[in-house]
């Protein structure tokens, strides 16, 4: 037998670091203009995201002037305790923080409790079951997921609608009497919520069900296992880091939601957390409402955290080897018929039935009291001057000039957002995939991801935050009230979703062509010009079109911003909501939907997008 022979090799030990040697390592930054890309990248997002959250920080503990009263001997600009003091130790603590937190928590543990599992459920039957007519039932499974959550809250009020808030819904015109807990408050804001986020659990299971070979379910069967035992042994472990993604993303969004939570809690005062810090940031203090975006802010890093320590450092199943994979579709059996009458009742209570009535109560006189000629009208889309008396203040929408500057503010803003975060999207793709396992790679990915994390009123908070007033003796200008900052917010809260895009588009382009092109001498601008850019155009479009359907139907991100030179379309209806006119307030939501299934429609025809499978 031969001893075996252990060969130690020791590191090299590191160059120090001369001023020669930072000097060349300076010059290759500057000279490859891929290290500059990089460069110039990570500046970029560090002032974008890391200056603005550390300025909002900062803020929380900077004494402003219209507190200058309530702290004694306090100067403006001083160091102070005092907004933490009134929000965790004051006398209105339970009313600032305590209770809208609860009822933050509540939202969102039942949103996750029933959207997760629905979601869940839903993908499953569409892709590994012999479910008929799934083709058409999972584009009307995704439609809900388009149509902005605040209009569902809208719908659901046009619904369920009570007298205490000063005019009758569907249900209590034809005298069925409606208790307020089911109009408004937590129950309402559950379901409504819960209608729209089920459709991060369908996109993500289904994906992952998507890449699972189905001869691992059969061997199951074949050793006599039930579908049941299949499906809690076989299939759930292998699509779980799936079902805890939705559960995160679910949870996040759901315990920051504002728009939904706005319709359906303020006319009971029933506030969340969202809502509560709205009304500190419109009147004051903002520390306040500042410092209460912190919390929401940290409250997602808990969530992702705890998400990471659930899955463990396992992060997901391979599910596809080299041997091929096949569907075998489930047979329902029995059960086909249940099934398909619960999806029927499912999409008519989701979809059909609130979006019937929200669309009817446009041509009403008096909501909730029947659809008689007598009680229909056109006034609410193009009634005149004249007749304002009789039915509302407003003009009809297609007579109102603040409809149309807000349609045209929604036009700009989603097309010269989109081009810019699709743009940018592409650019941090490029970088995330060709820097992995490198530092740059993972720490643009990281600055990248940190967006994500935060709810939109929160990510707002902060930009308000920062462009508030001038910095740096007028270097960064103040942005208040402006367009800009709408659209610079907007285009940083979307890299996370754009740079995923650009990432996976990129990945799918072989690091191979550059290396032939390289050695062939064309130069880094040239290999972009005439490799990236065309074999990325699909994608591109793709990302494009995805990112302005996601900013059409926004509301939480901009709504702190908002000014009457400013208004969109969302944020018009919202208002009209608030002030009682219902009717109004239907219709431009109307017109909302049809601008995000048009532009939708349209990304599928062109680009091929399809959200079903973006994710």
């Amino acid at each position: 037998m031969s001893n075996a022979v252990t060969v130690t090799k020791e590191r090299p030990p590191r160059k120090k670091l001369t001023a020669r040697r930072l000097k060349n390592l300076i010059l290759n930054v500057l000279k490859n203009p891929f290290n500059m890309v990089v460069l110039v990248s990570l500046i970029v997002l560090f002032c974008l995201i890391v200056i603005p959250l550390l300025t909002m920080i900062k803020s929380t503990f900077t004494l402003a002037q219209g507190e200058l009263r309530r702290v004694k001997g306090g100067h403006i600009g001083d160091f102070t305790l005092y907004y933490w003091q009134y929000m965790l130790a004051s006398n209105m603590s339970k009313a600032v923080l305590w209770e809208p937190l609860l009822h933050s928590f509540v939202c969102g543990f039942f949103t996750t409790l029933i959207s997760v599992p629905l979601g869940s459920v839903l993908a499953w039957l569409m892709i590994r079951t012999d479910l008929p007519g799934k083709k058409v039932l999972g584009i009307l499974i995704t439609v809900p997921y388009m149509i902005p959550s605040w209009t569902k809250a809208i719908a659901w009020l046009a619904v369920f609608r009570t007298p205490t808030s000063g005019a009758n819904g569907f249900l209590t015109g034809m005298g069925i009497p409606i208790p307020d807990w089911l109009a408004y408050g937590p129950t309402a804001i559950v379901l409504c919520m819960s209608m729209h986020y089920y459709a991060f659990s369908y996109i993500q299971v289904s994906g992952a069900l998507r890449s699972i070979n189905s001869e691992l379910e059969e061997m199951g069967e074949i050793q006599g296992a039930n579908k049941a035992q299949i499906l809690r042994y076989i299939t759930l472990p292998l699509i779980l880091p799936s079902v805890l993604s939705a559960l995160v993303m679910t949870v996040s969004k759901s315990i920051g939601t504002y728009g939904v939570a706005a319709n359906l809690g303020n006319r009971i005062g029933y506030y969340t957390l969202a809502t509560r810090m709205r009304v500190y940031i419109d009147q004051g203090p903002r520390g306040v409402g500042y410092a209460m975006s912190i919390v929401l802010v940290g409250l997602a890093a808990l969530i992702l955290m705890s998400n990471q320590k659930a899955i463990g450092v396992r992060k997901s199943y391979a599910t596809v080897g080299g041997k091929g994979g096949r569907s075998t579709l489930m047979p329902l059996g029995a059960a086909k018929k249940p099934m398909m009458a619960f999806l029927a009742v499912f999409l008519f209570l989701a979809m059909v039935m609130p979006f019937f009535v929200l669309i009817m109560e446009t041509f009403q006189v008096t909501t909730g009291a029947g659809y008689g000629p007598e009680n229909l009208t056109l006034y609410n889309w193009i009634g005149q001057a004249g007749e304002a008396e009789k039915y509302t203040n407003y003009e009809g929408i297609f007579r109102n000039k603040e409809f149309f500057r807000a349609l045209y503010n929604t036009v700009r803003l989603t097309i010269i957002t989109s081009l810019i975060t699709a743009f940018c999207g592409q650019f941090l793709g490029y970088i995330s995939s060709r820097g992995r396992g490198k530092w740059y790679g993972n720490l643009t990915e990281q600055l990248v991801f940190v967006p994500y994390l935060m709810s939109g009123v929160a990510f707002s908070t902060m930009y308000f935050s920062m462009f508030s007033v001038p910095h740096l003796g007028g270097l960064i200008p103040s942005l208040y009230g402006t367009f800009t900052l709408i659209v610079l917010t907007s285009v940083v809260k979307h890299f996370p979703f754009a740079s995923r895009s650009g990432t996976a588009n990129m990945l799918s382009i072989s690091v191979e062509l550059e290396e032939a092109a390289d050695i062939a001498g064309a130069s880094f601008w040239k290999r972009m010009a005439t490799i990236i850019v065309p074999l990325a155009k699909n994608g591109f479009i793709s990302g494009l079109m995805l990112v302005f359907i996601s900013i059409a139907k926004e509301l939480d991100l901009i709504i702190i911003m908002m000014t009457p030179t400013t208004r969109t379309m969302s944020y018009l209806a919202f208002t009209y909501s608030q002030e009682g006119y219902a009717q109004m307030s239907d219709a431009i939501s109307v017109c909302v939907l049809l601008f995000i299934l048009f532009c939708y429609i349209f990304a599928n025809k062109v680009a091929g997008a399809d959200i079903g499978k973006s994710w």
